[in-house]
C-alpha cells in the first residue's frame, strides 16, 4: 500500500517571525500527515533586537542563543541548514544554494525542497543606499557574526588606547566611534557602549573609561528616533548627549573611507569603527525570486492575508515583507512585534488553506515603540494604536516594558514552563557572570 504523501510547508528563516511560527505548527500539526521544514542559514538563533548588546559586549550570545537543531527536536519541525537560492514555483520547490566551508570545501550540493506551502521570513539587510565606500569600511548588525566582528574590533582599539595612554599618560589617545543612522539601533548601541567603557577598567584596561570614547552619532533625519513622539526622541537626545555623544542630524553621509565618514558639507569625521544602521531593504537575492512581485527594497508584496500577489502558496512575513494596510499610505514598518504578529497570522492562514476554509486578513495592532538606552534609562510610547493618542513612559518602567518583549519572545519560542526558566535563568546570569564578554 502507497503511503500518503505529507503537506509539506517549508519555512525559510529563523528570525523572530519564522522560529515563532515553525514551533506553532509542529506543536499543532505534528508529522504524521505533515512535514514542517525550517531552512536557515545560520545554527543558532539571537532575537535580533539584541544585537547592539552583543556588539557591546554587555551580552553573551552564547548563553540567549538558540539552536535550531535542538529547538526542532523538540517542537516537531524540521531543520534544514542553507540558504535559499531561488525558487521554482512550477515544480514547487525551493532551491537551497550549496554550503562551502571556511576552507572553500563544499559541505552540501545545491539542492532542492518540495513545497506545498512556502512562508519567506528571511527579514533584511542594512541599505546603504549606494553610498560610496559604506560595504568597504562600514560594519553593520545585520547578524551575530557582524555583531560578534565589532566587539572583537571594539576591544582592539580600546586596548590600543590603553597602551598609548600607559605609555604616555598626556596621549590624545581616543576610541572613535561613528554611527550612521538615528534610528533605534544607532542610538541604542550609542548609549551600550559608553556602558561598555565604563566597566572595562574592572577588566584590565584600568586607564581606559568612557572619557577616551568619542561617538558620533549621525541621522540625514531632522530629529533622531522618528518613530517616537517629538518630546521623547529628544529626551533621548538629550540623554545621549549628557553622556557624551555627538547627535548630528540634517545630516547627510555622502562616502565612507579607511579613515572616516565624510557629510554632504565637507566635514571628514575620523572614525576607529563605522557602523551602518540607516535604513534596512530586503536581502538583494528577493528581487522578483521565482517571478514574485518585489518593491524597490527587494521586499515581497503581499496582499493582506500575506499571501504573495502572484502566487496563494507563497507567504512571507516579517521585514521582508511589504504590507500597505488599507488605507495608508504606507508598509507597515519592520519591527519584531510586526514579525510576531504576521506570525499569527500566517499560522492560522496556513491552517484554515489546509482545511479549506476562509483566510482571515492581517491587522496589524500598533504597540507603540521602545528604546533602550542602557543601564541609563529607557524611552518610549506605548499602545500606540489607541484612540485619544499615545501613552508616553520613561525611566524604570519602561525598561521593565522592554525586557518584557524579549521575554515574550522566549516563551513564545520555548513555552511557558522552559520560557520561565530561561528566564530565571537570565536574572542569574546578571549576578555570577562577568558584565562585559571579552572574547
Amino acid at each position: 500500500m502507497t503511503k500518503a504523501r505529507k503537506t509539506q510547508i517549508v519555512v525559510v528563516g529563523g528570525g523572530a517571525g519564522g522560529l515563532e511560527l515553525v514551533a506553532r505548527l509542529g506543536k499543532a500539526l505534528g508529522r504524521e500527515a505533515f512535514d514542517i521544514i525550517l531552512v536557515e542559514c545560520n545554527r543558532t538563533h539571537i532575537w535580533k533586537p539584541l544585537l547592539h548588546e552583543v556588539a557591546a559586549g554587555s551580552l553573551d550570545a552564547n548563553l540567549d542563543e538558540v539552536g535550531y537543531r535542538a529547538h526542532a527536536f523538540r517542537w516537531g519541525y524540521r531543520f534544514f541548514d542553507g540558504s535559499l537560492e531561488s525558487i521554482d514555483r512550477e515544480a514547487g520547490e525551493v532551491i537551497i544554494a550549496p554550503i562551502i566551508d571556511e576552507y572553500g570545501h563544499e559541505v552540501t550540493q545545491r539542492h532542492r525542497i518540495r513545497f506545498d506551502y512556502l512562508v519567506l521570513a528571511v527579514g533584511s539587510v542594512s541599505n546603504d543606499f549606494g553610498t560610496p565606500g559604506v560595504r568597504e569600511h562600514c560594519l553593520a548588525l545585520d547578524n551575530r557574526a557582524e555583531a560578534d566582528r565589532f566587539r572583537q574590533r571594539l576591544l582592539n582599539q580600546c586596548l590600543r588606547v590603553s597602551r598609548a595612554m600607559t605609555a604616555d599618560p598626556d596621549a590624545a589617545a581616543f576610541a572613535n566611534v561613528v554611527i550612521v543612522g538615528g534610528g533605534a539601533t544607532g542610538v541604542e548601541l550609542a548609549a551600550e557602549l559608553y556602558m561598555a567603557a565604563d566597566a572595562l577598567g574592572y577588566y584590565g584596561l584600568e586607564v581606559f573609561d568612557a572619557s577616551r570614547l568619542r561617538i558620533t552619532l549621525i541621522e540625514a533625519g531632522p530629529r533622531i528616533l522618528p518613530a517616537l513622539p517629538e518630546k521623547l526622541a529628544g529626551a533621548a537626545k538629550a540623554e545621549l548627549e549628557a553622556l557624551g555623544v555627538r547627535v548630528l542630524a540634517n545630516t547627510q553621509v555622502v562616502a565612507a573611507t579607511a579613515d572616516g565618514i565624510v557629510t554632504k558639507d565637507g566635514e571628514t569625521i575620523v572614525a576607529d569603527l563605522k557602523v551602518w544602521a540607516a535604513g534596512v531593504k530586503g536581502a538583494d537575492f528577493l528581487h522578483e525570486i521565482g517571478g514574485l512581485e518585489t518593491n524597490r527594497n527587494n521586499q515581497l508584496v503581499v496582499s493582506p492575508t500575506l499571501q504573495t500577489t502572484r502566487d496563494p502558496r507563497i507567504f512571507a512575513i516579517g521585514d521582508c515583507a511589504a504590507f500597505i494596510p488599507e488605507g495608508a499610505t504606507r508598509a507597515i514598518p519592520p519591527r519584531a512585534q510586526a514579525a510576531h504578529q504576521m506570525a499569527a497570522t500566517v499560522y492560522h492562514n496556513l491552517r484554515a488553506a489546509i482545511a479549506d476554509k476562509p483566510l482571515k486578513p492581517f491587522v496589524y495592532q500598533d504597540h507603540g515603540s521602545l528604546v533602550s538606552l542602557a543601564r541609563y534609562t529607557t524611552v518610549g510610547s506605548l499602545m500606540g494604536n489607541l484612540v485619544g493618542g499615545r501613552m508616553a513612559i520613561e525611566g524604570r518602567l519602561a525598561r521593565f516594558v522592554y525586557v518584557s518583549l524579549y521575554r515574550m519572545h522566549l516563551i513564545a519560542i520555548h513555552g511557558w514552563l522552559k520560557g520561565m526558566s530561561l528566564i530565571l535563568l537570565g536574572h542569574v546570569n546578571q549576578v555570577i557572570r562577568p558584565k562585559l564578554k571579552l572574547h
